[in-house]
């Protein structure tokens, strides 16, 4: 197929499914009457429903579209670090950290992760601290937006850049509206719109096994030997085993601890809930995680990384794959596939960090915004929305322009900054006895020094390259400040019990 027999099909699609979101955003703002009712919802949803909701935005466009261009790029050890050891690892963390923080969630009546961490430990400013870091998942609004926009420029055959500005534009436009109650709806829908993609994109390549699994192998030897290896050595990803297996279970762990996923099951209404909605997330991100093989039926199709003597980037590969390899007819399910992949991910970030920013920063920090009536904190919530749009736009045309490898860079060197800075905090409130703001903050502190100093400042032999793997810096600051934050706790305990100082208790939250 070429590029101009998608345009006119794609934009009815587009059309078609403007209005769908929009009918379903109408349905959900209908039972949106306050501030909370936007960051926790109002409706008894059921557990799938919200299980399929957690997996439509734990999985994004990074899964669908750009996390696949690099395994098209390294071959087999992205498939293991990307597809094996991340996923182990974040599901057996979500299945733990999820019970808890909703038990504790319930408890402080929290409405997002900066709030129940302030609540928790008794400590205001150390809640603005996190929120303010909150700010840094603008880079992965900023990474779905370009794929997003990569995507869609394939298929209508228009400037990358406007594309850009009329996925901004609409997507945050809707989300000032709906909130919670819409984002469920919307997210379940597309979940199941994701689970019909990933069949198809992952029986796309079912002739490249006709010789089994070692025919599948030896073509891509026939390419390049290094693609199916277990380690690349001449990648800038996936080098050895500690960067492939060690980093990514670290981060895998520590990815649950956003904003948009561990406040997931606060939608649940009931306890009782909690096993059925996990079950159904984890069940359908074992599909989604397996995307990433589409890449290597991608670099099957463009063994050179080229079409027509054009080099394809790797953020380019997928889009490329499906408007080169599928009819119109099944290449538009799946590019609706892909948008719903994106959308559902950017929907739960938008909804997230507005809330983060308008509660934690604004009306935490001024009587006057907080003693707002219901009504004008929705307003509020909506210009803060705009605002991140805005921000958005500029650091999407940049990625766009000039990105360093992919835009999964700059997003992961943003967002495991912030999960490493919240992961030993988040853990130290859900599981111990006694919490320590102090020992939080000193946790925070060293996870950022180490995460930024080390990729910035190139420190340690495997972060020499002019770009680096941002999991190796995040995986050093979570242990790094996971240790240091329990020295600093034994270090006041031993000095509180000398003065006979009572700490803060779960007993006394």
């Amino acid at each position: 197929m070429t590029q101009s027999e998608y345009t006119l099909p794609t934009a009815i699609l587009l059309i078609i499914l403007m209005g769908i979101i929009l009918w379903l955003v109408f349905r959900g703002a209908k039972a949106t009457k306050s501030f909370q009712d936007y960051a926790v919802g109002s409706i008894a949803f059921s557990p799938a429903a919200v299980g399929l909701a957690l997996a439509a935005s734990m999985t994004s466009a990074a899964t669908f579209i750009i996390n696949p261009g690099l395994i098209g790029l390294y071959g087999y050890s992205g498939v293991i670090s990307y597809a094996v050891a991340l996923p182990i690892a974040a599901f057996i963390s979500l299945v733990f950290l999820t019970k808890k923080f909703r038990e504790q969630g319930n408890k402080v009546k929290a409405l997002t992760m900066a709030q129940w961490i302030g609540n928790r430990y008794q400590a205001p400013k150390y809640a603005t601290f996190i929120a303010v870091l909150s700010l840094l998942l603008i880079t992965f609004i900023v990474l779905i937006v370009v794929g997003l926009a990569q995507l869609l420029s394939q298929s209508l055959n228009v400037d990358v850049v406007w594309v850009m500005l009329g996925v901004v534009v609409f997507v945050f436009g809707y989300m000032m509206f709906g909130g919670a109650n819409s984002m469920v709806y919307t997210n379940t829908i597309q979940a199941i719109i994701m689970l019909i993609v990933a069949v198809i994109l992952l029986y796309s390549g079912h002739n490249y096994f006709e010789d089994g699994f070692a025919g599948f192998t030896a073509q891509l030897e026939a390419i390049n030997p290094a693609l199916v290896e277990p380690t690349n050595p001449d990648s800038l990803l996936f080098r050895n085993f500690y960067e492939i297996i060690f980093c990514q279970l670290i981060i895998g762990i520590a990815i649950v601890c956003q904003p948009h996923i561990i406040t997931k099951s606060l939608l649940l209404k009931k306890d009782t809930d909690v096993n059925k909605y996990l079950t159904a997330a984890i069940l359908t991100m074992v599909v989604f995680f397996s995307i990433v093989i589409v890449g290597l039926y991608a670099r099957l199709q463009f063994p050179d990384m080229a079409l027509d003597g054009n080099p394809i980037k790797p953020d380019q590969l997928i889009p490329t794959y499906v408007v080169e390899k599928f009819q119109v007819g099944i290449g538009l399910i799946v590019t609706m596939g892909l948008i719903a992949a994106g959308i559902s991910t950017l929907e739960g970030l938008i909804q997230s960090l507005s809330i983060t920013i308008t509660s934690d920063l604004l009306m935490s920090n001024s009587a006057k915004l907080r003693n707002l009536p219901e009504s004008k904190k929705v307003a509020l919530n909506r210009l803060v929305i705009a605002a991140i749009a805005v921000v958005a736009v500029g650091l999407s045309y940049r990625q766009i322009v000039a990105p360093n490898l992919s835009v999964a860079i700059f997003a992961q060197n943003g967002v495991y900054a912030f999960f490493a800075a919240a992961f030993f905090p988040l853990i130290m409130g859900m599981f111990t006895k006694e919490m320590r703001a102090d020992a939080a903050i000193v946790s925070s502190i060293v996870a950022l020094t180490v995460h930024f100093g080390m990729y910035y400042g190139q420190i340690g032999y495997l972060m020499q390259s002019p770009i680096n793997n941002p999991a190796i810096s995040a995986s050093t600051a979570i242990i790094l400040s996971s240790i240091s934050g329990v020295i600093t706790l034994k270090l006041i305990r031993s000095k509180n019990e000398s003065f006979n100082v009572k700490p803060v208790t779960n007993e006394s939250v």
